[in-house]
């Protein structure tokens, strides 16, 4: 019985970890979504729907502090890369990166305030030789010297 119930237990425990990460990823997929309306050239009566549906998604607190960057006019989401933020270009602590990997909790950057979306692993190409091997080099100390001496 006491197997059952901590099979029952783990499977409820990673039921909340799973639901966790989805609402994570969509509230920062919806920003990111927000953000890219917000900055393009677009003025159509389809993108200020798509604005008011995506704003409402967002729960108002996070939606607030976006308000405030882009008020200030920084962008409110910023890629992380190579463990660094592409908006002010600074490392990110590790425990950051980890939270983010984990999507256990939205995460701001220290320094600029930007909320953070982890870049898609991109996928590694097979490398291909760019150039073929040159001849080797003449050497021209020989005639060089040839000349020095006479």
């Amino acid at each position: 019985m006491v197997q059952g119930e901590s099979t029952e237990q783990n499977a409820s425990v990673l039921g909340t970890l799973l639901a966790s990460y989805i609402i994570m990823n969509d509230l920062l997929t919806n920003l990111l979504k927000l953000q890219t309306l917000d900055f393009s050239e677009t003025s159509q009566k389809d993108a200020e729907a798509q604005r008011a549906e995506l704003r409402a998604r967002v729960p108002q607190p996070i939606l607030g502090h976006y308000d405030r960057l882009i008020a200030r006019g920084k962008k409110g989401v910023a890629m992380v890369r190579n463990q660094v933020c592409a908006g002010c270009h600074m490392r990110l602590p590790i425990g950051t990166i980890n939270t983010l990997m984990q999507g256990q909790d939205i995460q701001l950057c220290d320094t600029c305030g930007r909320y953070l979306v982890l870049a898609e692993p991109e996928a590694t190409k097979p490398e291909q030789p760019t150039a073929k091997a040159k001849p080797a080099a003449k050497t021209r100390k020989r005639k060089a010297l040839a000349n020095a001496d006479a």
